[in-house]
């Protein structure tokens, strides 16, 4: 997988992908008892010009991973924030954190933080190499903060269309 990402650019509303992902994966969901949330302060499109396929595939990834280390009853949150030329994406949840001395590996392809527990649910390893190998190929920034047992907070940002 070396080289350049091939991205297939176009404008798009980000609010709709986020929509479909929460329908694809609300089933997940439910069998852990997490309720998905999304922060809609707006009520309106907000569009931004990306690769859609595999910005889906961040997202879903984000939201599973958040799923599978959320807490049982527990609440995943993704939030949209228009910062000027760009969209800042989040996703939160109040699951089992990340330890500080594991937080600068986490995009490293097949890096685990609990290996027996990542086994038992068949993960690869490769979900946040494969997230940060797209966002970085949108050329823009993948961020993360993490407490143990209070949850992980992930964040991306994304271009708007030029007008």
């Amino acid at each position: 997988e070396a080289g350049e990402l091939q991205l297939n650019m176009e404008r798009f509303n980000i609010i709709n992908l986020i929509d479909e992902t929460f329908e694809a994966l609300e089933q997940r969901a439910k069998q852990k008892n997490i309720t998905l949330k999304f922060d809609k302060e707006y009520g309106k499109a907000i569009w931004v010009y990306a690769d859609k396929k595999r910005i889906s595939q961040v997202l879903y990834n984000l939201i599973i991973n958040s799923i599978f280390y959320g807490k049982e009853k527990g609440t995943t949150t993704v939030s949209v924030a228009d910062i000027g030329t760009r969209v800042q994406v989040e996703v939160n949840d109040n699951g089992i954190g990340i330890d500080q001395k594991d937080l600068p590996r986490i995009f490293e392809r097949f890096y685990r933080v609990d290996k027996s527990r990542s086994r038992d649910q068949g993960g690869t390893g490769l979900g946040l190499a494969i997230v940060k190998h797209i966002i970085e190929g949108h050329k823009q920034v993948i961020g993360v903060r993490s407490s143990l047992n209070q949850g992980t907070t992930f964040s991306f940002t994304l271009d708007k269309p030029a007008k």
